[in-house]
């Protein structure tokens, strides 16, 4: 039997995999949005990390017409007031450029203490099926921002992360050892749990 089709919209190739890895869905055939020719991305204009998922998903729906899943993450900093938040992505000026932003955010908290630099990762999971049902994940890992960048595994803001209860960045985590406490880890984990809980037809799989 053929595996069914999952779509994931995003382009970005690394957190396509740490998905697969995640939910290891071994019936679906998951693949990025960007293995198809001629489809591009929305930008992502929403105000929360549901609202972008939602245009991202939806997007993959309307022109594939085959199950979409999206998720929108962010990094909120307790002294920041919950900055950078939901334009995490593009925080330093540019949309994915992960040293520019990583810079720009400790050069904000130069001086600042450990104490005082609690943070937060955050991810929306949103899954929207050709019918229009639509299902929504949440996952959140707390922990401190590093006052340097640390370790050479991961993507984003994974080397100064520091999650609570360890002494080392997500940068430096296996990805099977992050995949267990990651934020993207918890929400799609619980994605795919509800995904193998329905099948085909009436608003399901």
């Amino acid at each position: 039997m053929d595996k069914k089709a999952l779509i994931v919209a995003s382009g970005n190739r690394n957190k396509i995999e740490e998905i697969k890895s995640i939910m290891n869905l071994l019936d679906w055939d998951i693949r990025g949005a960007g293995e198809f020719d001629g489809f591009v991305l929305p930008e992502e204009t929403g105000t929360s990390y549901e609202e972008n998922a939602f245009i991202k998903a939806k997007a993959c729906v309307d022109s594939l017409k085959l199950p979409s899943l999206a998720d929108d993450s962010g990094l909120e900093v307790d002294i920041l007031d919950g900055a950078p938040g939901v334009i995490s992505s593009k925080y330093g000026g540019i949309e994915g450029d992960s040293k520019r932003n990583i810079e720009k955010l400790l050069g904000e908290l130069e001086g600042v203490p450990w104490e005082k630099r609690k943070a937060r990762f955050v991810c929306c999971a949103l899954l929207i099926l050709p019918d229009g049902y639509t299902h929504t994940e949440w996952g959140i890992v707390e922990g401190y921002v590093n006052f340097a960048p640390v370790g050479e595994k991961g993507f984003g803001y994974d080397p100064i992360f520091v999650p609570n209860g360890y002494h080392k960045t997500f940068a430096q985590f296996e990805q099977s050892e992050k995949n267990k406490i990651s934020h993207r880890g918890l929400a799609f984990k619980k994605m795919a749990e509800f995904i193998r809980s329905i099948t085909y037809g009436n608003s399901s799989l």
